[in-house]
Formats: structure tokens, sequence, C-alpha cells
């Protein structure tokens, strides 16, 4: 344990209280940024992802040519979107300017988490765990990035050509619409951290490369369960997108895990032979 001064149940409370203050004032911040730069946000962000000059499906369209095919291109996707409460738009507005707040300010809100939870912890756990930060705010990017240029413009590219009869158009509410991108992008910031809990699980000996290779079927499972619930409505494009990169990101974890296990094991060999060599 490190050798800082103990503190009461309720000084801790205080110390968290002040971690959570700071924590919610860079989201504030950075949400206000967002709510005065919404008209900008709004026609090159997040609507950016229904255009077909959007550059994933520009990289669908090149790959087609490379391809002689015309099957990779999206031309047009064809939907309106609708207001119809009256709060929808300002309710919207917030909702989208709460989140790019969270996502800017993650990094910070890890930071302030960890420097409250590091005095508590061993010299041993705070070398393991050294970098801790840096991963998960890597990794919540990186699915974040995800979400945004796979998830979101191959899950509106389908639900906006879906049609079970010619009669029917396409109208989609302005909160159906934010809610589903906002679901995709957070939903896979946070999935990606799957390696992070994978390495602190093998680190206190809950789970071994072993097991998590005798499970790969059950996984699987569970991938495609984890998939179906985090895409707002489930169908197989969307579970597809989601799942193959998880089933990556669990195939490396096993990795992780084997990396984790045979660093304890030569630490616990040389530990053992300094022993030895000491008596």
């Amino acid at each position: 344990m490190s050798e800082e001064k103990e503190m009461s149940f309720l000084d801790h409370l205080e110390e968290l209280r002040w971690h959570v203050v700071r924590s919610l004032i860079a989201i504030f911040a950075f949400m206000i940024v967002a709510f005065v730069l919404t008209p900008w946000i709004f026609d090159n962000i997040i609507f950016a992802v229904a255009k077909p000059s959007f550059p994933t499906f520009r990289f669908l369209c090149k790959i087609g040519e490379f391809l002689h095919s015309d099957g990779f291109c999206v031309t047009a996707i064809p939907f309106k979107i609708q207001s119809r409460y009256m709060t929808g738009q300002f309710t919207m507005q917030f909702t989208a300017s709460l989140v790019i707040g969270l996502i800017v300010a993650f990094p910070y809100v890890i930071w302030e988490l960890w420097r409250f939870v590091r005095p508590g912890l061993y010299n041993k756990e705070r070398r393991v765990s050294r970098g801790a930060v840096a991963a998960v705010s890597f990794l919540f990017f990186t699915g974040v990035l995800f979400g945004y240029y796979v998830m979101c413009p191959m899950s509106v590219w389908f639900f906006s050509t879906y049609s079970i009869s010619s009669v029917i158009q396409n109208e989609f509410d302005i909160t159906s619409y934010v809610g589903t991108i906002v679901a995709m992008i957070i939903g896979s910031g946070l999935l990606f951290q799957l390696p992070v809990v994978v390495y602190f699980l093998t680190q206190i000996g809950i789970l071994t490369p072993q097991f998590m290779r005798k499970y790969r079927k059950h996984a699987v499972v569970g991938i495609l369960i984890i998939g179906a619930i985090v895409t707002p409505s489930p169908d197989p494009l969307s579970q597809t997108v989601i799942s193959l990169p998880l089933y990556m990101l669990y195939e490396s974890s096993i990795f992780i895990s084997a990396y984790v296990v045979r660093k304890k094991r030569k630490e616990e060999e040389a530990a053992l032979r300094a022993e030895q060599q000491a008596s």
C-alpha cells in the first residue's frame, strides 16, 4: 500500500466528490463549445454519415471501381429527417452537445478516476497498471471512430434503403436518428474496452488464456448477443458489423492474457531464484 496518510470514509467521499466535480466541469466546458457549434456539427459530423460523399462510401466506391463492380457505390440515401415534437430539435442539440462533451473529455475523466484509485494501490499494482489511462483512452477513441466510420454509415444506409413496400416512405424523426448515432458511437467505444478488462482480470487471476480459448464458442454467441443489444434495431448487417471487430478484440485479448500470464510466471521464477540464492 502507498504511504499516503490514512483517510476516513468521509474524507474519501470528499475526495471522490472533487474528482467528480472536476470531471463534470470538463464535460460541461466541452459541451458548451459543442452547443455553440451545433449547426456546423450537425451539418458536417452528425448528418455527414447520411451523405453519399461520406469517406466510408467513397472508399467502398473505390473498391467497386477496383473490382469493376458498381454494386459497392452508394449514390443516394433516400430518407428525410423530421422533428415531430416541439422540443425535438432543442433536445437533440442538448443531447448531441452532451455526448460530444463526454467523448472529448473522456481521457480527463479517466485520469481523474485514476487519481482517486491510485493512492489505494500497492506499488506492484501501480506498476502493472502503468499506462492504463492512455490504453483506455486509445481503445475508447478507436471504438468511437469505428462506430462513426463503419457502424453508423452502414446502418444508416441499410435502414434508409430497407423497404417492405414501395408505398412506404422513410421519414425518420430527429430523436430516432440522433439516438441511433449516439448509441452506436458510445456503445462501440465502451465495447472496445475489452482488452483492458481482460488485462486486469488476468492480473488478479480471474481470467486465463486457457479459459478464454476453451470458451471461445460461447464467447462468439455472447458477442452476437451483445451486437444485438447494442444496435438499436438488430439486423444481420448491423450485428455482423459490430460482432466481427468484437471477435477480433476477443482474439487479441487472448494474446494479451497469455502475455500477462507469461510475464507473471517469469517474475515468480525470478523471485524464487533470488530467494534460493539468498538462502
